[in-house]
């Protein structure tokens, strides 16, 4: 006598009947479907991963970001951070001024005893260089004819310090071509125009005339 329990599970365990013209599929189909559902899902797990880490990460820069405003309002608006570091501006300005008045004063006290050692010709040709000076109209009208435009009283003072400086290199050179020579003062023009060739011959004076060359 068949048992009606037995029955229903093996009909419910059988498989269905396949249409006509259809092949049975094969056990490789089924493998590869679920292959690609398991594919499929590691994808869909990934894109959630990579969307999570980001908006982290964003989150992170977005909060530092934060602290660091509120870091920067909270020492703008410390009153004792500013007073230090007014007060350590001024110290450093104080220092600056008292090691430049130092080194003045050392600067100025050597010059004393420099021209406490001069002889009284010595101290007499210091006196005339000291006061010796370019006209500054003269020097103005020549930087003007040069240049074509009007410079201002700055430029002028520049410009004839540096001649007078240039003056003085240029004499004591030809001091120095009249003793070598064997001569005494005093200096004479060839005296001048050996010096200006010497210095022009060492590159302390520029060539104002162009010069083309045609072989290198």
């Amino acid at each position: 006598m068949a048992d009606p329990a037995r029955e229903a599970l093996g009909a419910a365990a059988a498989p269905e009947p396949l249409p006509a013209g259809s092949s049975p599929p094969a056990a490789g189909d089924g493998a590869a479907a679920a292959e690609e559902a398991a594919a499929a899902e590691g994808a869909g797990e990934g894109e959630v991963g990579e969307a999570g880490g980001g908006s982290e990460v964003k989150a992170e820069v977005a909060d530092g970001e934060v602290r660091s405003a509120e870091g920067e309002a909270a020492d703008a608006e410390d009153p004792g951070l500013q007073a230090c570091a007014a007060r350590k501006a001024k110290l450093e300005l104080k220092e600056r001024k008292e090691k430049k008045q130092k080194v003045d004063e050392d600067e100025i006290q050597k010059m004393q005893i420099l021209v406490s050692s001069f002889s009284e010709e010595q101290l007499n040709r210091y006196e005339m260089y000291r006061r010796s000076a370019f006209p500054k109209a003269a020097i103005k009208r020549l930087i003007q004819s040069i240049t074509g435009t009007s410079v201002s009283q700055n430029v002028v003072i520049a410009m004839s310090g540096i001649s007078k400086v240039f003056v003085g290199e240029v004499v004591e050179e030809a001091l120095d071509v009249c003793e070598k020579w064997g001569e005494l003062p005093p200096l004479q023009p060839k005296h001048m125009r050996e010096a200006v060739r010497r210095l022009k011959a060492r590159g302390q004076i520029p060539n104002s005339k162009y010069k083309k060359i045609i072989f290198h």
